[in-house]
């Protein structure tokens, strides 16, 4: 019996196509609109990674300005009022409480609102064609003037130190989203099958925002950033344990490949396509990485020129080691350099933390426009936020002279990847406090470093639990083309 009938359902073949509310030219038309739609899904999957060689070079949206990135974040948020912003009204006004009027029911993490004013803790000059004004503290940097974009009226949401680095990094406050080297490797793939496509390096005691910063959120691991030690093996056992030579070991290796390769084509999952990826470059590691970490073949006169002791741990040596990784085609390194939250004592904060890391990081901008490799590497130098106008000073802590968080205003300086050279962007009032002149979020930020590489930060997304994710998320973000060259 028609399973119709059986329920009473009396229908006919001429019923269905023509009164079921569905219809012969539904149905074709249906027909024409799957198949328009099984073309879109798959220039769409033709346009995203391969699920067995996920790191596999791929074109971005447009022609791109810059191929690679080093991004050196001064974790813990330097003064930029000490630094790079330059206030003589607050050095007319110290010891006194800025006018409410400024302060407009703002809240801080440690001091209060009508906190005396603190002017600047070190001398300021012009320097270079462009009149750049920077402070005595970083003369190494003073010398490259001309080769950076001081961008002043940067400003975040986030006024505390783990979600403004994370934040920062990942465009969400909270763990869990692709941090920004994540992004570009989903986007742009690998350069090298050698060395590890997003590095990280760390020169202090700590990251508040740990390894959210660099993990790869929900897009598959493979694009996660990895950590390198800054001393000794970059990666713990990449050396092969005794009694092991390199034949067993590649033939132990291909074995392992060979399962996992036909587990991948029964499951599809993208972090089986990880591990393949990640045994495979952990066997080129032992060749790759010794000849990465050898200093040893450097000039003199570059050791000198970075700062750097070839076996000492330090920002020097990271700095070096990212043109290294530069010319081997790593694409995106991240450099924290941690230290920077001077909550008491600013001046001896700044000048052990500039004493360590300015020659370098002007080094670095030198060294890789000497080679030829500035103008498609994106250089950036700059923390999670800034430093308040206001003294900080508390006995309980013991602390004094010191300066607290404040996310309405910092500066950061970016150099290379076509970004224009010897401009000063932007501008905050008198006291230092709010941006007045071309507002820079953090968002803006990223969606111009995406632009730098060639992507359209509206158009770079992952598709995870029904939404499309992208890095500069919902919120307004502009590319900030006043400073491109």
């Amino acid at each position: 019996m028609n399973p119709m009938q059986q329920h009473g359902l009396n229908l006919t073949r001429r019923w269905f196509l023509r009164d079921c509310g569905v219809g012969l030219g539904k149905v074709a038309l249906g027909s024409l609109l799957a198949d328009s739609l099984v073309g879109r899904v798959a220039a769409a999957a033709a346009a995203k990674p391969s699920p067995v060689n996920p790191l596999a070079p791929r074109q971005p949206h447009f022609a791109a300005k810059a191929k690679r990135v080093i991004h050196m974040f001064m974790a813990g948020a330097p003064s930029q009022l000490d630094l790079f912003d330059y206030k003589p009204e607050l050095a007319k006004l110290e010891g006194k409480p800025l006018p409410p009027s400024v302060i407009r029911g703002q809240r801080y993490a440690f001091i209060r609102p009508d906190a005396a004013v603190m002017g600047p803790r070190y001398k300021f000059a012009k320097h270079g064609k462009c009149g750049a004004e920077i402070s005595e503290i970083m003369p190494h940097l003073a010398g490259i003037a001309d080769e950076i974009c001081l961008v002043k009226s940067c400003h975040t949401d986030q006024f505390n130190h783990a979600p403004a680095q994370i934040f920062f990094n990942t465009g969400f406050q909270q763990p869990g989203r692709p941090s920004l080297g994540s992004w570009v490797l989903y986007g742009l793939g690998a350069e090298t099958q050698n060395l590890p496509a997003f590095v990280v390096m760390s020169t202090g005691s700590g990251i508040s925002g740990g390894a959210a910063c660099w993990s790869s959120g929900f897009l598959p691991t493979v694009y996660t950033g990895v950590r390198f030690r800054n001393q000794g093996d970059p990666i713990l056992n990449v050396s092969s344990p005794a009694g092991v030579d390199a034949r067993l070991q590649r033939d132990s290796l291909d074995l392992v490949g060979a399962l996992n390769q036909r587990r991948l084509a029964t499951e599809g999952d993208p972090e089986i396509a990880t591990r393949i990826s990640q045994y495979e470059m952990a066997f080129r590691l032992q060749t790759s990485a010794p000849e990465l970490m050898d200093l040893k073949t450097e000039s003199k006169a570059t050791l000198e020129m970075y700062g750097c002791k070839p076996e000492e741990a330090s920002f020097a040596r990271s700095c070096l080691l990212a043109r290294r990784m530069i010319e081997r085609g790593v694409r995106f390194i991240n450099i924290y350099n941690e230290g920077w939250d001077a909550h008491s004592d600013v001046i001896g904060n700044l000048k052990t933390n500039c004493g360590k890391t300015d020659k370098a990081a002007a080094a670095l901008v030198r060294d890789l426009k000497q080679r030829g490799l500035l103008d498609d590497t994106l250089v950036m130098w700059g923390g999670e936020f800034g430093r308040t106008p206001m003294v900080e000073t508390n006995a309980s802590l013991g602390r004094s002279l010191g300066r607290d968080h404040h996310p309405q205003a910092f500066t950061i300086w970016m150099a290379g990847g076509g970004i224009r050279p010897g401009l000063t962007y932007g501008a905050t009032d008198e006291l230092g406090f709010h941006v007045v002149e071309n507002p820079v979020h953090v968002r803006d930020l990223q969606a111009t470093i995406l632009h730098q590489l060639g992507f359209d930060h509206e158009k770079l997304s992952f598709h995870f639990q029904g939404l499309d994710f992208r890095l500069t998320g919902v919120e307004p973000a502009n590319v900030v083309k006043e400073i491109l060259g």
